[in-house]
């Protein structure tokens, strides 16, 4: 039971008010009910949704999710041939609570809390993507958690403007949902349309990657939109840097800025909020406390709790997690150490904070030492005239790998020279990188998120986007 039954519940009291609103278009509670419902008998057990921003998508998706149906959601922008490859792997992969008959039921309600509803896929481009499941359950706690930690009431107005094939957006639309809150998004982002929703639709709250944070902030800043109306800001999907947090301080001076880690498979794990004129320490690898419902624990990789300030697996035990792959489980995406769950995310707690230092996949071994990129872009983050940094390794035949790293200037010109002053004080010698580049733009995948690997590519191929620091 995600949000059906919630979404019933608000058409019956405030039929006539607005659900969902897409570039302009409005659906009202009962109009969504009405367009949902009506699909409904003919959804089949598993709908593989592939469908840009619109009310349409979300008529559909509640469709798709009534009864004991399941519902897969891709991303539009992905390659018409890895689109077909996942489809067909649905098709021939048994999915639990996939079955046909009278139990799917032909009305707009929720299903038995414990069975799946959500086919989520990891991000991807050209290979098949990893694939798991969720229950009805899960996302509930989810809405029920995040409503309470990010203060979402009935009176919000909450604008997503990323893609709703997005986990991120798409929690967003069925959290509004679920909490009778109106929600709003872009049919593409735009800075401009972005702007124009908060100027002229009463926008109180944002949910969005960094990267569209700092646009929109230093845009606005820039054109002079008033953001005095949101009061809150709810961001992931990776830390916020200072000059994006400064600017959205500025932009919007009422609002609290919230920043959470979570992953897909285990949804929320620890979060913060910043509110307005609260200090804050630049450059720290700090990622809040735990969320509503949720434990955490470093253990070591036999499953050992590990003492505070210790590096190790950051792993949590809720009832939000996922129930596991469909496919794609190599052992060690998703591991289990007696009830408590990981996706590999390395860090350590301290004070009761948990501090997130990245992937382990990601780590940088180099002469012996790990480096986790997030903690040199953190650092470098807080350098002054520094907008954002990218670090990842390089080949290297002496040291096997070396750390790079690149930065995006906030104004005028930045050198090495002041980049490695920056960091003298707060990153260890044998962390800190041996090369430096500016960047015209930050390396991003079609999700808005940092790629390591494409930075490492545009550096190979001499790419007009990254010039080398002397």
């Amino acid at each position: 039971m995600p949000f059906l039954d919630r979404l019933q519940r608000w058409a019956d009291d405030r039929p006539d008010e607005t659900a969902v609103v897409v570039a302009g278009t409005h659906l009202s509670w009962s109009g969504l009910r009405g367009q949902a419902a009506a699909r409904v008998p003919a959804a089949p057990a598993i709908t593989v949704l592939s469908e840009h921003n619109s009310t349409r998508f979300a008529v559909a998706f509640a469709a798709a999710v009534a009864g004991q149906r399941q519902c897969a959601v891709l991303d539009p922008a992905w390659p018409q041939q890895l689109q077909d490859a996942i489809t067909a792997r649905i098709a021939r992969t048994p999915v639990p609570g996939d079955e046909s008959g009278p139990e799917l039921g032909a009305e707009l309600v929720d299903g038995p809390p414990g069975t799946s509803f959500l086919i989520g896929l990891t991000s991807g481009t050209t290979s098949v993507p990893k694939a798991f499941t969720r229950s009805r359950r899960s996302w509930q706690e989810s809405f029920d958690a995040s409503i309470e930690f990010f203060g979402l009431t009935r009176q919000d107005k909450t604008l997503a403007p990323g893609p709703l094939a997005a986990s991120l957006n798409l929690y967003a639309l069925a959290e509004c949902l679920y909490a009778g809150a109106e929600f709003h998004t872009l049919d593409h982002f735009d800075v401009g349309a972005a702007h124009a929703a908060v100027s002229h639709d009463g926008i109180t709250r944002l949910v969005l990657v960094p990267t569209m944070l700092r646009l929109l902030s230093e845009r606005g800043l820039a054109g002079g939109v008033d953001a005095s109306g949101i009061r809150s800001i709810v961001c992931a999907g990776s830390k916020l840097d200072a000059r994006t947090l400064e600017a959205a301080r500025r932009w919007a001076p009422n609002a609290t800025i919230f920043e959470y880690y979570g992953a897909s498979e285990l949804s929320f794990v620890s979060g913060a909020g910043l509110r307005p004129g609260e200090g804050v320490e630049p450059g720290g690898t700090g990622i809040g406390k735990p969320f509503p419902g949720v434990d955490i624990r470093i253990l070591d990789d036999r499953g050992a709790e590990l003492p505070d300030g210790t590096d190790g697996n950051i792993c949590v035990r809720s009832g939000m997690v996922s129930n596991g792959y469909l496919w794609g489980d190599d052992g060690h995406a998703l591991r289990c150490f007696d009830g408590w769950y990981t996706v590999g995310d390395q860090g350590y707690v301290s004070g009761g904070t948990l501090h997130m230092l990245g992937r382990r996949s990601d780590m940088i071994i180099t002469a012996g030492t790990n480096v986790y990129p997030h903690e040199v872009e953190m650092a470098l983050a807080s350098v002054p005239g520094v907008a954002a940094a990218v670090a990842a390794g390089m080949a290297d035949d002496l040291r096997g790998q070396r750390v790079v790293a690149a930065v995006v200037p906030s104004h005028g010109a930045v050198t090495a020279t002041q980049l490695k002053a920056g960091i003298e004080d707060v990153l260890a010698r044998n962390k800190r990188p041996l090369e430096y580049f500016a960047l015209a733009e930050l390396p991003l995948t079609d999700r808005g998120k940092i790629s390591r690997q494409l930075l490492l590519d545009w550096v190979d191929r001499n790419d007009p986007r990254i010039r080398r620091l002397g």
